[in-house]
């Protein structure tokens, strides 16, 4: 940036990068010639033509290494500009980006940091407003519910007690609902956050906290989980928490479309270079034209589970985010209605 900063101090260069361009190329073409006339005007008069083309190429080929060397140099501010796009895109970085110069590049510059800062604005005003919303439907869903509890607690007639407990248990539904939602809004802001770094990933250690946080959704489908294990460990640069999260989600979306005493079977493997990880269930399936459907987010083809489970449309929108942003790839496949699922992540090892 110090070549472009020095230039931007001229005054006829100072509103145009292009001139700034045309002006080194001007320079640079120059020193050949300029070298030229030096050399015969100072130098010997006896000076053979075999001496003046041989001093003519080389005094060409330092003038162009020099030429490219400072346009290299010139074009900082496109590469700095691009950078902080890119780092505010894949891991919500925030970069400070000179904005006094005026010429194109300046304007860029300034366009970009404008920009980042009004998303940046924008989406945390969005998550506040979704958090203080969701806040505000926590406590219109407990009034209702706390009626009913109170309406139970007056030993009321068995029918009225009845339908005060079908008010608490929706109220419940609605709680969680709004739980799980604001989850997700969460592992959405963690798709940002990640971190680059190479880390070993030991598949026996990650597994107890899968089979925590989906054991009572198998129990009450009576869902059996078969776990295969064939690839003990890898180096991946997805975070720990990130990857067990995407296969809770997997497992749970799973079981969510699983018929009830079915299985769903895990399996985790190397082939080709590649470390795969898949999600295979029996369940209701879905046809070839719907996977893209699948992973787009609050999607249409978001529909009930085999017990009637809602879901957000968001989940596996997130899941995919997650993968391909860490280097993976996720992927669908289904045989067609009622004939199961399989959920499939790569990574390259």
């Amino acid at each position: 940036m110090k070549l472009y900063h020095t230039l931007s101090q001229i005054s006829f260069l100072k509103r145009s990068y292009a001139f700034k361009f045309l002006f080194v190329a001007f320079i640079g073409i120059h020193i050949p010639l300029i070298g030229i006339l030096f050399f015969v005007l100072y130098f010997q008069h006896n000076i053979s033509p075999t001496s003046i083309l041989v001093f003519s190429l080389v005094m060409t080929l330092i003038a162009t290494g020099l030429t490219l060397l400072i346009l290299n140099r010139l074009i900082k501010p496109i590469q700095t500009a691009s950078k902080a796009l890119a780092d505010y895109r894949n891991s919500r970085k925030l970069s400070a980006l000179p904005t006094e110069y005026t010429d194109e590049a300046g304007l860029l510059m300034c366009n970009i940091q404008e920009s980042i800062y009004e998303a940046e604005g924008f989406i945390n005003e969005k998550q506040d407003l979704i958090y203080m919303l969701s806040h505000d439907l926590k406590n219109f869903a407990g009034n209702p519910q706390g009626l009913a509890k109170l309406i139970i607690s007056e030993e009321p007639t068995d029918s009225v007690k009845n339908l005060a407990e079908l008010i608490c248990e929706s109220t419940n539904l609605q709680f969680r609902y709004i739980e799980n939602f604001i989850k997700l809004l969460k592992e959405q802001d963690e798709v940002v956050k990640i971190n680059q770094d190479i880390k070993t990933i030991l598949f026996p250690n990650i597994l107890p906290f899968i089979n925590e946080q989906v054991e009572q959704r198998l129990l009450d489908k009576k869902i059996k989980l078969n776990l295969v294990l064939e690839c003990v460990e890898a180096k991946l640069k997805i975070d720990e928490g990130l990857l067990i999260q995407v296969l809770v989600n997997l497992i749970s979306n799973a079981v969510k479309f699983s018929y009830f005493e079915s299985e769903i079977k895990v399996r985790i493997f190397a082939e080709d270079s590649k470390l795969i990880l898949t999600v295979k269930d029996s369940g209701i399936g879905f046809d070839k034209h719907q996977i893209e459907e699948l992973f787009k987010k609050f999607t249409k083809m978001s529909r009930l589970g085999t017990a009637n489970e809602g879901s957000t449309g968001i989940g596996l929108y997130l899941c995919k985010k997650i993968i391909e942003r860490n280097k993976g790839r996720l992927t669908a496949s289904s045989d067609g209605k009622n004939r199961g699922a399989e959920f499939r992540i790569e990574f390259d090892i």
